[in-house]
C-alpha cells in the first residue's frame, strides 16, 4: 500500500478526501502525520495526540459488492484489525467498545472514525482515520486515555505499528469482500466491551439507565436488555455507556 507521510496537517481524513475528490483515486492509500492539528474522533470530540508520539492516519480502502444497509461491517472489521495488531503486541484485556474504540481493561488506547465514500448510491470505498496512542504517556482531562507505552513500558517504533495495521486492515477487509458477515459479527460481538455485563448508560435526554449489552444490529444499533425483559436498540446518538 503507498504510504504518504506528512509533517503536520489539519487532519489526515480531510486530506484523503480531498485526494479522492481531485484525483479520483481507486487504489489503497494510506497518510501518515507526524502532527494533526484538527484530527477528529466520534460525534466531532477532538483527538488528543502529542506530535510524533502516535501513530495518527487515515486509509482509503475501496470497498464494491456492500451495501449501503451493511455499511456498519466496515466499522466492525476496521475495529477487529485495530484489535489484531495490539493484540499481537501482546497487550491484554482488550476489547471494543462499541462502536469502535479499542480499550485495554477500562483504558482507551485507540479511536476510530470511518466517512464512506458513496458514489450514484452505492458504497465505492472508505476514509478510515485511526489514532492509537503509542508513546505518550500524558493525556490532560482524559483520565481513560492509556497508550501502549504505559502498558508495555518502553518506546515503539510508530511505522511498525502502521505497518502491522494495515496487513492486518487488508486481510480483514478480505473477509468482507467475500461477504462473510456472520463470522465477522460473530468475533465483533465476542469481544464486545460489557457484553452480558449489568452497565450503566445515559440517553440522549441526559437520563441514567441500567442495562445488558446483548448484540448489536447489522446496522449497528447497540442492542441493550432493559427492565421487563425487554430489548432496546439504540444509535450512537441515543445512548452512552457510562464507565
Amino acid at each position: 500500500m503507498h504510504i504518504i507521510k506528512v509533517d503536520a496537517i489539519d487532519s489526515t481524513n480531510i486530506f484523503l478526501r480531498e485526494l479522492i475528490r481531485k484525483k479520483k483515486q481507486v487504489d489503497p492509500i494510506c497518510v501518515l502525520a507526524r502532527e494533526q492539528l484538527a484530527g477528529k474522533g466520534q460525534m466531532g470530540t477532538v483527538w488528543q495526540s502529542n506530535p510524533g508520539q502516535n501513530l495518527t492516519c487515515s486509509v482509503f480502502i475501496p470497498i464494491q459488492g456492500v451495501p449501503l444497509a451493511d455499511q456498519f461491517f466496515i466499522s466492525m472489521v476496521t475495529s477487529l484489525a485495530v484489535y489484531d495488531t495490539l493484540r499481537s503486541m501482546m497487550i491484554t484485556k482488550l476489547s471494543v467498545k462499541w462502536p469502535n474504540d479499542i480499550l485495554s481493561d477500562r483504558q482507551k488506547l485507540c479511536g476510530i472514525l470511518i466517512e464512506n465514500v458513496v458514489k450514484n448510491g452505492s458504497m465505492i470505498g472508505a476514509v478510515i482515520g485511526v489514532g492509537v496512542n503509542v508513546n505518550q504517556t500524558n493525556f490532560d482531562n482524559l483520565p481513560q486515555a492509556g497508550s501502549l507505552k504505559q502498558i508495555l513500558g518502553y518506546n515503539l517504533e510508530v511505522e511498525e505499528v502502521l505497518n502491522s495495521l494495515l496487513q492486518r486492515l487488508q486481510k480483514r477487509f478480505l473477509e468482507l469482500v467475500a461477504s462473510n458477515y456472520h463470522s465477522i459479527k460473530k468475533e465483533y460481538e465476542e469481544v464486545l466491551f460489557r457484553k452480558n455485563k449489568p452497565s450503566a448508560f445515559m440517553n440522549a435526554k441526559g437520563e441514567s439507565f441500567v442495562g445488558i449489552i446483548k448484540s448489536v444490529t447489522n446496522e449497528g444499533k447497540l442492542q441493550v436488555l432493559i427492565e421487563d425483559d425487554i430489548i432496546s436498540d439504540f444509535d450512537l446518538k441515543e445512548v452512552k455507556l457510562l464507565y
